[in-house]
């Protein structure tokens, strides 16, 4: 069995999500035959992540930042995925957190790390914004954890600017 957590951005735009979803796709095909996928089911990264790991017969884990993440974070675009990915979860972790801040985004980022052996980046290669929990905070808490990091970030792949 291989564990692989995601962490990636949620601001992908609409062309950048079929590039990522086959990205995700081949990362984690050659380890379909025994994968556990560990997402927090965010917009965007992970749960096209998320979704791939259900198409190629994995388990998935849920890690749930915080007790009111659903209703404060999960956007009506969003809450449909976010509940169907949600329930396919062979387990959810949802932390004691009761409100989804900083705190909680950096705990459900360790929470990751621990369960996983790998880590897969939906990453552009930005640095740390300096706000904590983001993908790149998460890439370099890996690499110094001597987690293997995957990133994938394909040939046209763009995020939504933030105008």
């Amino acid at each position: 069995m291989t564990t692989i957590a995601v962490t990636g951005h949620m601001d992908l735009t609409d062309a950048s999500v079929p590039l990522v979803r086959d990205a995700l796709r081949e990362v984690l095909k050659t380890h379909a035959a025994a994968l556990t996928g560990v997402s927090c089911i965010a917009k965007g990264a992970d749960s096209l992540f998320a979704e791939a790991v259900l198409e190629l017969g994995g388990r998935l884990v849920a890690v749930i930042p915080s007790q009111d993440y659903r209703q404060s974070k999960v956007k009506p675009d969003h809450t449909e995925t976010f509940d169907r990915l949600t329930a396919a979860a062979a387990e959810a972790i949802v932390l004691p957190h009761e409100t989804a801040n900083r705190g909680a985004y950096e705990d459900a980022n360790r929470t990751l790390l621990q369960q996983a052996e790998r880590l897969v980046a939906v990453w552009d290669g930005t640095p740390p914004s300096g706000k904590g929990g983001g993908t790149a905070d998460t890439v370099l808490e890996a690499r110094e954890a001597g987690v293997p990091v995957d990133v994938v970030w394909p040939e046209g792949a763009a995020r939504r600017s933030a105008a």
